[in-house]
């Protein structure tokens, strides 16, 4: 199973943020430690500027790669612009291309980052720059005439970004289950959007999650799924609000990989949004979705 990752460029923490920029780097050094020769770990390549104006304004991306954003757009961000910034914002797009191109031969494969599904076309917000899924979605699409593709959500955050750019596509389908009384404020219209109240529980999230999966199969028929394993519904996680413990989260990727094993629908993770308490935990459950996902075609 092919791994691209984009901590390779370091990026600066936001003075005052929760936001845990060390997961990634602790996450790849905690599957290389597992010393299996099945994980295999390749540095992420920047995306091309032509490729990400297929989903974003030009002047936009002028913008951030010139360093003349507002301070506005900067304080929406989250994080202080700087070059590497802007580097590791198209490494992790291009993670998730790679990742995509390696999932069509090798039925799967991650981004060690990514999910950055508040980035709209003229705009970031929430640690997004740049939208990977958005981006290696419509890609994929011009690449292969006729493809349809299911983007799965389970960040605890809606995917307002990708709704607002991929929401009325018809070969791209969008299903995002999330807290209802978090982040955004103002939720966009996703394909299909299954809300939840805060301090939902494995039971309940299980069974919403199922159900909305099955519905985004059924209406989407897809022939790829992009899937965002999103840490941040964890119980522990300080900006997430669901109650979902570790192995509520494992089961919950464990019901997409059965549905892509079953239907050979080939699949491209990347991890969104996490923030709990302990950094090592967020590393362990990414870790359970990588590993879950490497046993697939076993």
């Amino acid at each position: 199973m092919k791994l691209f990752y984009s901590d390779h460029i370091e990026l600066e923490r936001p003075k005052g943020s929760r936001f845990p920029v060390q997961k990634y780097r602790l996450l790849r050094e905690h599957l290389l430690s597992l010393g299996q020769a099945r994980l295999e770990f390749e540095a992420a390549r920047e995306v091309s500027l032509d490729t990400l104006r297929l989903v974003h304004d030009k002047a936009y991306i002028d913008a951030v790669y010139s360093g003349e954003l507002s301070v506005e757009a900067v304080r929406r961000i989250g994080f202080p612009w700087s070059p590497n910034l802007v580097a590791r914002s198209r490494c992790s797009v291009g993670a998730t291309i790679a990742a995509c191109r390696a999932a069509i031969f090798e039925r799967v494969s991650a981004n060690l980052a990514g999910g950055t599904h508040h980035a709209f076309a003229d705009s970031g917000a929430g640690y997004c720059v740049f939208n990977d899924v958005a981006v290696a979605s419509r890609l994929m699409c011009n690449k292969n005439p006729g493809m349809r593709i299911l983007i799965v959500d389970a960040d605890v955050h809606q995917g307002d970004g990708t709704a607002a750019i991929l929401g009325k596509e018809k070969e791209i389908y969008t299903f995002s289950i999330h807290c209802m009384d978090n982040f955004p404020a103002r939720k966009q219209r996703s394909h299909l959007d299954v809300p939840l109240m805060a301090g939902t529980g494995d039971e309940e999230y299980l069974r919403q999650f199922g159900d909305g999966f099955r519905r985004a199969l059924l209406a989407s028929r897809p022939d790829f799924i992009i899937y965002l394993a999103g840490a941040d519904p964890y119980i522990d996680d300080r900006l997430g609000r669901l109650s979902l413990t570790m192995e509520g989260l494992e089961e919950r990727d464990k019901i997409v990989f059965a549905a892509c094993r079953l239907q050979s629908l080939p699949m491209a993770l990347v991890m969104g949004g996490g923030y709990a308490t302990d950094v090592m935990d967020i590393v362990k459950i990414h870790t359970n979705t990588i590993i879950n996902a490497a046993n697939l075609y076993q």
